[in-house]
């Protein structure tokens, strides 16, 4: 899992975690660092906040926000996207296992690495056509 993909599944996980007191403190300390990074960015800023329409484009913009400013190497913000995860589901950041229940129409175990593609499916090219 890369460092976007860390963060934006710590960001994922805690809007619909439950609103547990330590997932929304971890949350916290997440948001913030994420918007000292982002300080000078004002539209990323409004991405964080979840001001966005449409939540495919919240994540793609705010995942180019994220690489732009370094976030993804910063290991302090790392280290609080794996205690969001940690607090949002336990026994799945021990184990490495990821509930999706709603990822644009993934839903089920994932084991990490994993990495979600979204666009137009391109048919296989038949036998013999190339």
């Amino acid at each position: 899992m890369t460092g976007v993909e860390l963060i934006l599944a710590a960001l994922a996980a805690a809007a619909t975690a439950g609103a547990t007191s330590a997932v929304q403190d971890a949350y916290g300390g997440l948001k913030d660092l994420l918007a000292r990074r982002l300080h000078g960015r004002e539209q990323a800023v409004r991405r964080l906040d979840g001001r966005a329409t449409d939540p495919g484009v919240r994540r793609a913009r705010l995942g180019e926000d994220l690489q732009a400013v370094g976030a993804d190497t910063d290991e302090r913000i790392l280290t609080a996207a794996r205690a969001v995860l940690a607090q949002a589901d336990p026994t799945g950041a021990r184990a490495g296992v990821y509930n999706v229940a709603a990822n644009y129409g993934a839903v089920g175990q994932f084991y990490a690495p994993v990495t979600f593609q979204q666009g137009a499916s391109v048919p296989p090219v038949s036998p013999g056509t190339v």
